[in-house]
């Protein structure tokens, strides 16, 4: 089985099926990935696949970078640079990483692999037709940021009512006290707060289509983000 895939949200869209009903459907740009590092457990404390998406331009001219150019440490993550650290190990007898010898990535992500066999080596290039066999994949993405939201917004609350005696507060989320006993707030009570913007999941969404030729990957239903925010495709381990 794939370790899966990073790739990035083009929009949604419609197709139709063999049967002719009509499909919505999320366009994923799902590669090409490149394995830049293979965690091990003497090495690591964990196995683990690292893969990297989307190039990241380089300063030209040996020039320090700027704004969204690649760091030298990021150049160091994905190709050999001398260094004085570097000399020091190599003096040492310290073992050098394999480096993918590839362009610095913006994204770069994890897979676990703990107890599965995994045929991968340090720069090989992964691309959309690993799932030409899967039927369903979990798709991993940051929501959609809302801001400082309300109770009503955030919660799905109700509010309060809109008759003689609610003065201005009729959004509000009401008390929250708890009397003399516990004479505290409870932990994990609703609240306005941030909305949005964080970790989101959403499992067992079919495979549509694979496109090899556009590395593209089209699955049923909607994923968290914006159009061109990254994702992290991976099949998915939900039965049914």
């Amino acid at each position: 089985m794939p370790v899966g895939l990073l790739g990035r949200k083009v929009g949604m869209t419609q197709v139709y099926d063999e049967a002719g009903d009509l499909i919505p459907v999320t366009v994923i740009e799902a590669g090409p990935c490149v394995v830049l590092q293979l965690r091990t457990v003497e090495r690591d404390g964990y196995e683990a696949v690292q893969l990297g998406y989307d190039d990241k331009k380089r300063p030209a001219g040996g020039r320090r970078s700027r704004g969204s150019q690649a760091r030298r440490s990021e150049r160091g993550h994905v190709a050999a640079l001398s260094s004085k650290r570097s000399k020091t190990r190599a003096e040492a007898g310290v073992e050098a990483i394999e480096k993918a010898g590839s362009e610095p990535k913006r994204f770069v992500r994890e897979f676990r692999i703990d107890g599965e066999g995994v045929d991968l080596e340090v720069g090989q290039t992964l691309t959309v037709d690993l799932f030409d066999e899967i039927s369903h994949v979990d798709v991993v993405g940051t929501s959609k940021g809302r801001g400082f939201a309300g109770v009503m917004k955030r919660h799905n609350f109700s509010g309060q009512r809109a008759t003689h005696g609610v003065k201005r507060v009729h959004r509000h989320g009401g008390s929250i006290g708890m009397s003399a006993d516990p004479a505290r707030v409870l932990k994990g009570t609703r609240m306005p707060g941030q909305f949005g913007n964080a970790r989101s999941t959403v499992r067992h969404l079919q495979v549509v289509r694979v496109d090899t030729e556009t590395n593209t990957l089209l699955v049923k239903g909607a994923v968290p983000g914006h159009q061109g925010g990254y994702v992290m495709i991976r099949p998915t381990n939900k039965l049914g």
